[in-house]
């Protein structure tokens, strides 16, 4: 069974290539762009978590991240605290919340679950993260985005600094004016989904 699963798969894997056309398929990444050859490259140590989470507490990826935060507003999490409170608690907590993030004991709040009704029906449920979470989350993207940004595909789009999925859209616009004839579009999250 598991064989013959297995040749359906190899199978399918050649059908979706679209080798008999070499006009239908958009340009490839080159090895230096891809997530898959990055990771090989650098092994994972203790050393380079530390070093992580040095940048990660680093005064000025702080501020920037306090800015962000500030900026994107929001709702209040479980604790209820505000974006304008997170400042004056920062300045007087910020000692005990560096030391635990750099010894790995920081410890996120519940988020708070809201339901946000859908114009089609139903509700869109959130989860509401705590304004100082929100915050730890910025510092940790930032630096995190740094340094795997530039590896990633130039042909990736979501959630990526100064890209859109508007930017996508034109740039599938593009390969149809050029002659290729595919456009695929995945929703990993739906894909993984549960059937039904």
């Amino acid at each position: 069974m598991a064989r013959l699963m297995s040749d359906k798969r190899q199978k399918n894997q050649l059908v979706l290539a679209f080798q008999e056309e070499s006009r239908s398929e958009a340009p490839t990444a080159s090895e230096e762009g891809t997530e898959t050859l990055a990771a090989k490259r650098i092994s994972e140590s203790p050393a380079i978590g530390e070093q992580l989470m040095e940048e990660v507490c680093e005064r000025e990826n702080c501020k920037q991240a306090l800015v962000r935060v500030k900026a994107n507003k929001g709702s209040p999490g479980v604790d209820g605290m505000t974006v304008h409170d997170l400042p004056g608690y920062l300045q007087q907590h910020w000692p005990v919340i560096r030391e635990q993030l750099r010894s790995g004991t920081y410890t996120p709040q519940p988020v708070r679950r809201v339901e946000i009704p859908k114009p089609d029906g139903g509700v869109r449920k959130l989860g509401i993260p705590t304004v100082l979470d929100r915050f730890v989350q910025q510092t940790v993207m930032q630096v995190l985005q740094r340094r795997w940004d530039r590896t990633f595909s130039q042909h990736s789009y979501g959630f990526r600094p100064g890209r859109s999925a508007h930017q996508a859209v034109e740039q599938a616009q593009q390969y149809i004016a050029e002659g290729y004839r595919f456009v695929v579009d995945l929703d990993l999250e739906k894909f993984f989904g549960a059937p039904g």
